[in-house]
């Protein structure tokens, strides 16, 4: 087999001159970027974010002159040049889209949501993570629209288009309005903010917090650990309850039917005495009081205030609890408990039935109580004997 040594050089010189050149730019930008790694963390940074994609790109970028170089012509020249500018295109997108990934994670390590007050920082990083999935979104796409109009035929296909744009046009509106209502809902919830990263929402019925927060949904962490997954456009056109939009700050209550005779000033004795002792209260809110009444009962509602809803909800707990055993120990007349009376006409009757049968009988009920007229003109609720 004989092999033209003077045509291959032609083609091997310049071919091989650029990949030279390319890979040696291609080593230094990694020598480069492992030197700053320990010396400058923040040039580190843009030289990782830069390097992988101009490492691919300058051996292309230098074919290009070479390829033109040698006596490569006609159609092999041509699909060859495509090529490489299709490459070059291709990690031109690659390095704006590691570009907008690396400001998304540094505006994301500048504002923590592992503080306290985490307000500011949650809305800062909700607009962030969704603008930025929208904007590679939107690179992606103008990216491969370049790419695909290197292509005579698609070029074709695009002026066919063109020409019946208001059909087509209304066609892909209704085919894509799931793809772009989402889009939009997206935008809305980065802007208006109805919702934020570690939100607590009821959605549905369920309580969670918003876990992540998609370019088309959101994924809600309900509180045993399961997902609830929403459309974004769900959060835009149904309602919602949103227990951290302005504040994590929560009020909470806890309901005890009590006896008449409960004692409300040593109660709210009590309930001070549970908040102060609870790390869980915020020494905003500590009421106690009668909200509502019946024949038999009344309802006490306790009142109570925590910075966040997990330490609210442990706080209605602990106060009810400990709320329940004060009045156990102390105050046992003031659970709730059912009167019976039993006029004189029952009692003779009672005895008599009693003597008959060789002894006496007690009409009470277990558990019930005899009601004096003392306590009748007290205004305590009568309930005839069964």
């Amino acid at each position: 087999m004989h092999v033209d040594w003077q045509t291959a050089a032609a083609y091997l010189w310049p071919i091989g001159i650029a990949l030279a050149i390319g890979l040696t730019g291609w080593w230094a930008l990694m020598l480069l970027t492992r030197r700053l790694k320990g010396r400058d963390y923040r040039r580190a940074r843009i030289a990782r974010v830069i390097s992988r994609p101009l490492a691919f790109a300058l051996p292309m970028l230098v074919l290009i002159p070479a390829l033109e170089a040698t006596p490569l012509d006609g159609r092999w020249l041509d699909q060859s040049l495509r090529l490489l500018h299709i490459g070059l295109t291709a990690c031109f997108i690659w390095l704006l889209v590691r570009a907008v990934a690396a400001g998304e994670q540094a505006i994301l390590r500048d504002h923590p949501m592992e503080v306290a007050d985490n307000l500011a920082a949650r809305r800062i990083q909700t607009q962030t993570r969704v603008l930025s999935r929208v904007l590679m979104g939107a690179i992606i796409l103008v990216g491969a629209s370049m790419v695909l109009l290197t292509f005579p035929m698609v070029r074709q296909i695009g002026t066919a288009l063109l020409a019946s744009a208001g059909i087509i046009g209304l066609v892909a509106g209704i085919a894509a309005k799931p793809v772009f209502g989402n889009l939009i809902a997206g935008l809305q919830i980065a802007l208006t903010q109805p919702i934020r990263l570690d939100d607590v929402v009821i959605v549905e019925g369920e309580w969670g917090r918003i876990e992540e927060i998609t370019s088309t949904y959101v994924v809600v962490r309900i509180w045993d650990e399961r997902r609830l997954v929403v459309p974004l456009q769900w959060f835009i056109s149904n309602p919602f309850q949103n227990w951290t939009r302005s504040s994590a700050q929560l009020l909470g209550t806890a309901f005890l039917w009590l006896d008449h005779r409960a004692p409300m000033e040593a109660i709210r004795t009590e309930l001070q005495r549970l908040c102060d002792a609870s790390p869980q209260w915020d020494q905003r809110v500590c009421v106690a009081q009668v909200t509502e009444t019946d024949r038999h009962t009344i309802e006490v509602r306790l009142l109570v205030s925590a910075r966040n809803s997990g330490d609210l909800f442990d706080l209605r707990c602990a106060v009810r609890e400990g709320m329940l055993a004060f009045l156990h120990a102390h105050h046992p007349d003031a659970l709730p408990r059912v009167r019976n009376e039993v006029s004189a006409r029952d009692d003779a009757s009672t005895r008599a039935a009693g003597d008959h049968g060789g002894g006496r009988a007690d009409t009470r009920s277990p558990g019930a109580e005899t009601v004096s007229a003392a306590d009748v003109d007290a205004g305590f609720p009568r309930q005839p004997a069964q």
